[in-house]
């Protein structure tokens, strides 16, 4: 089990534990995510990235940060799994990419910025993965209408061919 007093000193940062169903929890300030990161993938065994995703805190009153970036991992060996959060703010809604340490991070950060705009510095091909290439909205950011902008009779219409 990873020990939390000894990676705070290795980093040099304060991390806040919790638990939630059985789960550990890091909460970590985001410019110090990725040295966490590094440091539970390369020496901790930490060898799957689960998911990554976001949650946008706009509309929660007890809320202090707009949005919380959460990865969860897993050490398949020990069956360990934890997750790390971070915390983000407008405007500078950025993190560096995990790539470096688990290649299946592509998609999941280009799922999170597509979604909720947050960029991931260092990525190899950030691009939109789910809308299309002419939206300019993150649809699930807390600020964007249910029916949308209007912007949909600007896509072009895919049908299925008929066999």
């Amino acid at each position: 089990m990873v020990d939390l007093e000894e990676l705070q000193r290795r980093l040099g940062v304060s991390l806040q534990e919790s638990r939630f169903r059985h789960n550990r929890r890091f909460d970590v300030a985001s410019e110090s995510v990725f040295g966490l990161l590094r440091l539970l993938s390369c020496e901790h065994g930490f060898n799957m990235l689960v998911d990554i995703t976001a949650v946008d805190y706009l509309e929660y009153p007890a809320a202090v940060d707009r949005f919380r970036v959460i990865y969860q991992l897993l050490n398949v060996d020990s069956g360990e799994r934890l997750v790390v959060r971070t915390p983000l703010n407008p405007p500078d809604l950025q993190l560096s990419s995990v790539v470096s340490l688990w290649s299946g991070a592509n998609w999941l950060e280009r799922e999170v910025y597509d979604m909720f705009g947050i960029v991931f510095t260092g990525h190899p091909d950030l691009r939109r993965i789910l809308m299309p290439d002419e939206f300019t909205e993150y649809p699930l950011r807390k600020d964007y209408p249910v029916k949308g902008r209007g912007e949909r009779h600007n896509f072009p219409v895919i049908t299925r061919a008929e066999s």
